[in-house]
């Protein structure tokens, strides 16, 4: 039996088997989002999206509430060659 990608992601980001890019660090703080939020939306989050067309891999882009229940945070990343989960970059969600 194959688990989901959030149940995946969703390990990996609860035994800290994560990294980040400097570009989703970038991004989490223009949003005044902190790395729980970004946790999170991770682990209250589902997936919204799957990418296939990049070459470097399956992206996921996730959609979830930060660590207060409210702010809506993307959360965009792929599973690295070395077994970890890539965060490629966060954002605060604003739907118009």
């Amino acid at each position: 039996m194959s688990r989901s990608d959030i149940d995946r992601i969703r390990e990996k980001v609860r035994l800290r088997q994560y990294d980040m890019s400097a570009h989703a660090m970038e991004e989490m703080a223009e949003d005044y989002l902190t790395i729980l939020d970004v946790e999170a939306a991770v682990l209250n989050g589902q997936v919204i999206r799957v990418e296939k067309d990049d070459p470097r891999g399956t992206k996921y882009v996730i959609k979830g509430t930060a660590l207060e229940g409210q702010t809506p945070v993307g959360v965009v990343g792929r599973f690295a060659s070395n077994g970890r989960y890539l965060i490629i970059t966060v954002y605060e969600v604003t739907e118009l």
